[in-house]
């Protein structure tokens, strides 16, 4: 995938799991203790500081789950008048980096370095696409 390549991500794993709006809130509400949908939940298998070292000792790494919404993230790019691919990129960046450990939540630092990670990933890919 050209996004692992952009991210320099080589012999790693993870799922995808897709489920509907009830299904993802009962999800956020059980593991997060938010009582409402969302678009994308990330269950890392591993913390920011253990993934070099387990891909090191196995040449592989299982990096966890991302859960999505499908019919949440139609909702957001008709509002945000986005086209549906350009939202679903967006969506599974977003949970890859939670993967990976980047935590917008955490500080405002970490909020802004997300965000402008999760752009430069998201016009390397239009652009790739453009270019294809």
């Amino acid at each position: 995938m050209r996004l692992f390549d952009l991210l320099k991500l080589h012999d790693v794993e993870l799922s995808i799991l897709i489920v509907g709006n009830h299904r993802m809130r009962s999800l956020n509400r059980f593991f997060r203790g938010i009582d409402r949908t969302t678009d994308v939940l990330s269950f890392p298998q591993y913390g920011p500081e253990e993934i070099s070292r387990v891909k090191k000792a196995s040449g592989h790494i299982v990096l966890g789950d991302i859960v999505i919404n499908p019919y949440r993230i139609e909702r957001q790019a008709l509002e945000n008048n986005l086209p549906l691919k350009q939202e679903m990129r967006f969506i599974l960046i977003h949970g890859l980096l939670h993967l990976l450990g980047y935590d917008h939540e955490k500080d405002e630092d970490s909020k802004l370095r997300m965000e402008r990670l999760q752009r430069r990933l998201l016009n390397a890919l239009e652009k790739m696409d453009h270019q294809s």
